[in-house]
């Protein structure tokens, strides 16, 4: 009985985008990988530990509190419903933000890869923004769309807007030209094309996209809580507490940024990493 043609590019295709490799490793040999990889992170805290407490020992415990002070603060915190409040609001606008710059950026590099005649003006334009500091945006935001979460929103949201669609367009432009004209030949839709030969051959550039955008976007949303006229988040209770100088405050601020970050990075964007590219870490 022969196939149609939708029906016979909906078995060739996936031939092309898989790679070959072994199966998904045995969990024991996950677990252990892991470990390793926490290794360099464990070394790196202890060594900007060392460094803190180095610096306290030699500066006046009100410019500069030592490591067991400042954490056990930070511990007390995490008990304290207004450090709650403030947690909570920015991860709610990291969240808010870095999806929506995830969302879009893939987007846009992708129709500019996909659509050559798009490709340079992308480029172009990307480039451009990129080199404007998103912070420098604030002053016109917070005109525009008032005081309150809407401007730091947009600040992260085109943080990481910028290197994910670099990283997608850049993905979606080496795609392997046999591999989309065989695609045709075979009579695959373009939405079949988009699945089966583009976004196999794109995912690790948009995972790699994903993770530059979270640094760039974290790093914006706590400089846009600080200047950006909110009244809660980390950023602010930074600021705020260096207004006061209270320095234990500043950098209990400053320890908790730097923690989330780490466990965001290893506890949710490399384990999504892994998933999605089983066969890299084979």
């Amino acid at each position: 009985m022969s196939r149609q043609p939708g029906e016979r590019v909906l078995v060739a295709l996936p031939r092309l985008a898989r790679r070959k490799g072994p199966d998904t490793p045995p969990e024991a040999r996950q677990e252990r990988a892991d470990g390793r990889d926490w290794l360099p992170y464990l070394a790196a805290i202890a060594f900007l530990l060392a460094l803190w407490q180095a610096a306290a020992f030699f500066l006046p415990g009100f410019l500069m509190p030592d490591v067991p002070r400042v954490l056990a603060r930070l511990v007390r915190s995490l008990g304290d419903p207004v450090f709650q409040a403030a947690l909570l609001r920015s991860l709610y606008r990291l969240g808010a933000g870095y999806g929506l710059a995830v969302a879009v950026g893939a987007a846009v590099g992708l129709t500019g890869g996909i659509a050559r005649g798009l490709s340079r003006f992308v480029r172009a334009l990307v480039t451009i923004l990129q080199s404007i500091p998103p912070i420098t945006w604030v002053p016109l935001l917070v005109i525009l769309l008032r005081f309150g979460d809407r401007p730091v929103l947009v600040v992260v949201t085109l943080a990481g807007l910028y290197p994910m669609a670099l990283a997608v367009l850049d993905a979606t432009e080496g795609v392997d030209p046999r591999r989309v004209q065989v695609a045709r030949l075979l009579g695959a839709s373009r939405l079949q094309l988009l699945r089966l030969v583009y976004l196999p051959e794109v995912m690790p550039a948009w995972i790699t996209g994903a993770q530059l955008a979270f640094g760039n976007a974290w790093r914006a949303l706590v400089a846009a809580e600080m200047v950006a006229g909110v009244s809660s988040g980390l950023g602010w209770s930074i600021s705020y507490a260096g207004e006061i100088a209270d320095m234990e405050g500043v950098l209990v601020g400053i320890t908790a940024i730097a923690a989330l970050s780490v466990l965001a990075d290893r506890l949710l964007l490399e384990r999504v990493k892994r998933r999605l590219l089983r066969w890299r870490y084979a």
